[in-house]
């Protein structure tokens, strides 16, 4: 689904914040509501007004060009439609890398290749996966969807 639970969304708004990224990219985009908050908590505060001047980079991936809408289109600077696999190597570099709720609909394979092509583009990586992703399949005709690997510590 384009969202992901609601019960971690306070402690990565912190690590955001603690981590005080000027640059984001954030994986899967869904909904947008990590773009919404990184352009909130991250520029908020700062020396002028968020809305007139963008001190803060925001960029997305997203593989299902559906889930992109306005609302997307005005938190987040730049949003590229595709699969992450190819897009990040094209990519510069990034304070923070966002993978919330992304690695579960990749293979194991798939998603060691995904973290391995972040590591040199993100000073940071934050990484979010349900510790029980149970059964999905395709949701509103995405087949990003489907839950792939169980993802767990040892990984």
């Amino acid at each position: 689904m384009p969202t992901s639970h609601y019960s971690q969304i306070g402690r990565i708004v912190e690590m955001m914040s603690l981590l005080r990224a000027r640059s984001v990219l954030d994986i899967g985009i869904g909904y947008g509501k990590y773009g919404v908050l990184a352009r909130e908590f991250l520029e908020f505060g700062l020396d002028y007004k968020p809305y007139e001047v963008r001190k803060i980079k925001i960029d997305g991936i997203e593989a299902f060009s559906e889930y992109v809408n306005t609302g997307n289109r005005y938190y987040y600077d730049e949003i590229h439609i595709g699969n992450a696999l190819d897009i990040v190597p094209i990519l510069g570099q990034y304070d923070l890398i966002l993978v919330i709720d992304v690695l579960e609909h990749f293979t194991e394979k798939d998603g060691l290749e995904l973290l391995e092509q972040c590591v040199p583009k993100g000073k940071h990586i934050l990484i979010s996966t349900p510790l029980d992703i149970g059964n999905q399949g395709a949701v509103f005709g995405n087949e990003f969807e489907r839950h792939l690997f169980q993802w767990e510590k040892k990984h």
